[in-house]
């Protein structure tokens, strides 16, 4: 597993503890802030997605774009 893959492991985990919290609160409050911060892991998760695929499908790309020494 890369460090990006736990990465992304770790924010989907986050997100959904976060929403079990929220579930689980009775104050308004709490339960918005839960709420607020299992949104923002799950946008985490989701940029982590990104920058995966994008490894993953550029790395001739990138190899291609290195300058060639004389």
């Amino acid at each position: 597993m890369t460090d990006f893959e736990s990465k992304l492991e770790r924010f989907e985990t986050l997100a959904a503890e976060c929403d079990l919290i929220s579930k689980l609160t009775d104050d308004a409050a709490k339960r918005e802030l839960y709420l607020r911060l299992a949104l923002h892991y799950r946008e985490l998760a989701d940029d982590m997605r990104t920058v995966i695929a994008t490894n993953h499908a550029a790395p001739s790309a990138r190899a291609k774009a290195q300058p060639q020494p004389y």
